[in-house]
């Protein structure tokens, strides 16, 4: 077996708390919890209040940006009391982009493409701004022309 050594130990602790730091970011609840985080402390029963989840499954994603070092856990009495660890993020996030630039530095030319077509206009006939302004309007306003409602069906 292959000894590590420490230098390797430590990038390889690098390497994981990197990868933790950016799975924790990858599921919209944790961001949004980062976000409330950022604003102030909240108890563990004020972020749950703001998410229309379970208990256990924001507890899950508190759990999951504590292991990434996002998110620091201390239990004042009967409360747990999270706040953001604003140095972690910094760190992992500034070092990605740093690492972006190094591997990246040279530009490549912007590709020369051309404007893209709106979905589904590719047969469509050519029609007068007058038209497309009412049928915006008519959309905004809810006041469209009353489609045709399909008829009931019944089994007998």
């Amino acid at each position: 077996m292959k000894k590590q050594t420490k230098k390797g130990a430590a990038a390889s602790l690098d390497e994981r708390r990197i990868q933790q730091v950016f799975q924790a970011l990858a599921a919209a609840p944790r961001r949004a919890i980062l976000q409330h985080l950022a604003a102030s402390g909240l108890t563990a029963g004020e972020i749950s209040s703001r998410f229309e989840m379970a208990k256990p499954s924001v507890s899950q994603h508190l759990s999951i940006l504590e292991t990434a070092g996002l998110i620091s856990r201390e239990k004042r009495g009967q409360f747990v009391h999270y706040a953001l660890m604003r140095d972690t993020l910094d760190k992992v996030l500034v070092g990605f982009v740093e690492e972006l630039g190094a591997a990246g530095s040279e530009t490549p030319p912007p590709a020369k493409t051309k404007p893209a077509r709106p979905v589904g206009t590719a047969n469509a006939k050519p029609r007068k701004v007058a038209e497309i302004e009412t049928e915006n309007a008519e959309a905004e306003t809810g006041e469209a022309k009353a489609k045709p409602a399909p008829a009931q069906m019944s089994m007998f």
